[in-house]
């Protein structure tokens, strides 16, 4: 699978910003970043196979930011387009770079907004943007997206629901509302979960620092960020070679307000993005989706009760806290 031998620029960008690098060197991981990116953006993209196909899309309405969304909104009833808000791995201007993952979970039903422009794939509008390199001093510079760039796509897919004559007018269910990140991502999904329009809140191969020296431009949260948590969580990390293991299963530790849950997909930080439809992962999140949004039994089964779904699958491991 191109999604385990491919870590994903977005992946790779992160350990450049500090967490690892190889002794080959920066240069070296940065030109093998560009030659894995380009094989991956021949891969086309894809509607997802859900009963609502799905295209991609830069809406002038919410500039910075790539929609993913059901091709024909007619077929959704009125009122039950659930939302989902993203923030790239890198916290990279880069809304497509888990395009597989999110056009998947936009055909089952969701408008999907990521941050960033539309700089990878077949089909990219933008040139990709330049690697972030250390400064003088050796700090990284601020990356290119923020947990504003979350807020914005929230408020908006807000407004566009009441907004006369849109074509999300009517169709938005405002009770079915997600945010969720990959890596940098994940931390800026964290950074906004306290915001009550929010439902659920799903960290993919994330989690805050539990050492904030080691925190790296863009990832500083504290720990106590936790505390704003006011709907359930789906951790989803890559198993103990994920680099952000450690963070995200001590985040899960402490974690004890709400209802929580741990998946651990042993693929690495990489995830499962770059796998047709977004792989396992992609599967993981719509089923959390889909109970956590829309009360789906058989979405539920998945995690819940001794014989869950989720329980025995021998590729992952789970954990739970609070879970009814």
């Amino acid at each position: 699978m191109i999604g385990r031998t491919l870590m994903g620029a977005s992946a790779l960008a992160l350990t450049l910003a500090g967490c690892t690098t190889g002794a080959a060197g920066p240069q070296a991981a940065q030109s093998d970043m560009a030659r894995m990116q380009a094989e991956f953006d021949k891969v086309p993209d894809t509607p997802g196979d859900g009963p609502y196909p799905a295209l991609m899309e830069v809406d002038p309405a919410i500039p910075g930011h790539l929609v993913y969304r059901p091709a024909d909104l007619s077929r959704v009833p009125a009122g039950k387009l659930g939302v989902l808000i993203w923030g790239n791995g890198a916290c990279a201007d880069d809304g497509a770079s888990a395009r597989l993952q999110l056009a998947q979970i936009a055909s089952h039903g969701y408008l999907v907004v990521a941050a960033g422009k539309w700089r990878s794939g077949p089909n990219a509008k933008e040139p990709k943007a330049a690697p972030r390199a250390p400064s003088a001093n050796g700090t990284m510079p601020a990356p290119p997206t923020s947990a504003d760039d979350l807020r914005k796509a929230l408020d908006w897919a807000v407004a566009e629901n009441s907004r006369a004559g849109g074509r999300y007018a009517g169709r938005i269910d405002q009770d079915a509302i997600a945010v969720a990140g990959f890596s940098c991502g994940g931390v800026q999904a964290l950074e906004i979960a306290g915001d009550p329009r929010i439902d659920t809140v799903i960290v993919q191969n994330s989690g805050i620092f539990k050492d904030a020296s080691m925190s790296i431009a863009g990832m500083t949260l504290p720990k106590s960020a936790l505390n704003t948590l006011h709907t359930p969580v789906l951790y989803l990390l890559g198993g103990p070679t994920d680099i952000a293991y450690e963070n995200g299963m001590d985040d899960f530790a402490r974690i004890d307000h709400v209802p929580a849950a741990m998946i651990n997909l042993p693929v690495g930080h990489g995830g499962t993005y770059n796998e047709p439809l977004g792989g396992k992962a992609a599967r993981i999140v719509i089923d959390w989706l889909n109970w956590q949004l829309r009360d789906d039994a058989a979405a539920k089964q998945q995690f819940i009760g001794t014989d869950c779904g989720l329980c025995d699958d021998a590729d992952v491991t789970l954990e739970r806290k609070n879970l009814r």
